[in-house]
């Protein structure tokens, strides 16, 4: 049944996702709330197929604050580089600049805010971040950033990649760590497997830690979820998503 559930989700999500983009470029002529309108439409309905399709569920410990923050997310699925929106108001997001220029789809992406990052660009591609950075804070909007850089398996916790500490150091903002354990039901490959995705919001770092102290923070609370206790156990602020 989960390989069913997968490819209905994938042969109904995609295609919308098409289209939803280009409903996305349109609305952009019309202004940039239009366009944020669009996306957070496409957003909800990846949660309503996540949850009644693939009976994916999130469990939310903490809350994520309005306002410029600096959030650092563990990353292991596509599922958080959408639900994390649901969550955050709006935040722009930290990407890998081929995604941005993905015909339609990186066109829309652009118009609702993101950093790209040309990794091979060096100290060039930290300035062009923090640039737009700056752009994002003077919004007083969230940037979503995935320090450690890449997807990981359950359990890897690989180094920070330096472009977050640059971000921190240059933009002055303080940090909020996000870990989660979305790899357990969605793997690489096609099939998802039902269950819940915990998403446990860290204490805010403030600004001005020295650079291997603020990694040292960041990176313990992003994989705080290795060491916890097992599902069912009591945690203290948890809810649950209730859709």
């Amino acid at each position: 049944m989960a390989a069913v559930r997968s490819i209905l989700f994938a042969l109904i999500f995609y295609p919308a996702t098409i289209l939803w983009a280009a409903a996305g470029i349109i609305g952009g002529l019309a202004g940039p709330k239009v366009t944020l309108a669009v996306v957070m439409n496409w957003v909800d309905l990846h949660h309503w197929l996540t949850v009644r399709l693939l009976g994916i569920r999130a469990r939310i410990e903490g809350n994520i604050p309005d306002g410029a923050y600096l959030i650092a997310v563990k990353h292991q699925s596509m599922f958080e580089t959408i639900e994390m929106l649901r969550y955050a108001r709006f935040p722009v997001i930290v990407l890998k600049r081929e995604l941005s220029r993905i015909p339609i789809f990186g066109w829309v992406t652009r118009l609702y805010g993101v950093i790209p990052v040309d990794r091979s660009a060096g100290a060039k591609a930290l300035r062009q971040m923090v640039a737009r950075g700056r752009e994002a804070v003077a919004a007083n909007r969230p940037i979503l950033i995935y320090p450690e850089g890449t997807r990981v398996l359950p359990g890897q916790s690989p180094p920070l990649r330096p472009g977050f500490a640059g971000l921190y150091r240059a933009l002055g903002l303080p940090v909020l760590p996000v870990a989660l354990d979305s790899g357990r039901v969605w793997g690489r490959g096609l099939v998802k497997q039902s269950g819940t995705v915990t998403i446990r919001v860290g204490e805010v770092l403030p600004a001005g830690m020295k650079r291997d102290e603020i990694e040292r923070a960041v990176h313990s609370a992003i994989n705080a979820l290795e060491l916890a206790p097992k599902p069912g156990a009591e945690l203290l602020g948890r809810r649950d998503d209730p859709s």
